[in-house]
Parts: C-alpha cells; sequence; structure tokens
C-alpha cells in the first residue's frame, strides 16, 4: 500500500467521523438528553469549535431553526474534496 492511499483514507475517515459527529449532535439537539453525559459532552466539546464560525455568519433572526450544521456538513464536503483532489494531483 503507498502512503498516498494510506493518507487518503485517513482524511476520507477523519472527515465521516466528523461529519456524524454534528449529525448526531443535531439528532441530541432534538431529543431531552443528559449534558452531563460524557459523550454527550464530547460530541458537543469537539463539534462546537466547527459549528461556532457558522453561528457567526448566519443570523438565526427570529427564526428558531439554526442551520449552522447544515452549512458546517457543506463546507466540510468540500474541503475534504479539496483535499483529496491535491492529494491525488487531480486538482486541475
Amino acid at each position: 500500500m503507498s502512503v498516498l492511499y494510506i493518507l487518503y483514507q485517513v482524511i476520507r475517515i477523519s472527515f465521516s467521523i466528523l461529519q456524524w459527529l454534528i449529525i448526531a449532535r443535531v439528532v441530541l439537539s432534538w431529543v431531552n438528553v443528559d449534558y452531563n453525559n460524557p459523550l454527550v459532552r464530547f460530541i458537543y466539546e469537539f463539534t462546537e469549535p466547527i459549528l461556532a464560525p457558522f453561528r457567526r455568519l448566519i443570523p438565526r433572526g427570529s427564526v428558531p431553526l439554526d442551520f449552522s450544521p447544515l452549512f458546517a456538513l457543506i463546507f466540510l464536503q468540500l474541503l475534504e474534496n479539496f483535499i483529496l483532489r491535491i492529494i491525488l494531483g487531480t486538482f486541475f
């Protein structure tokens, strides 16, 4: 196995885990959870630095919905594709 293939897989898996953590956070926001639970705390503490910039860019106004996870997921997908194309050398 080449080093590039291993790097490619590590990046894909890392982004996938991050995206699933954001989705888990969205689901947790819909249900009544114990925020003192270590797993819930981990998910919130791990995803907050990613979601916070999108919250600052997208004002909620009078809408009770938080669209920052949606925009974060789109951004992460674009970033993953960009990085993987650079690694594979097919950027142009």
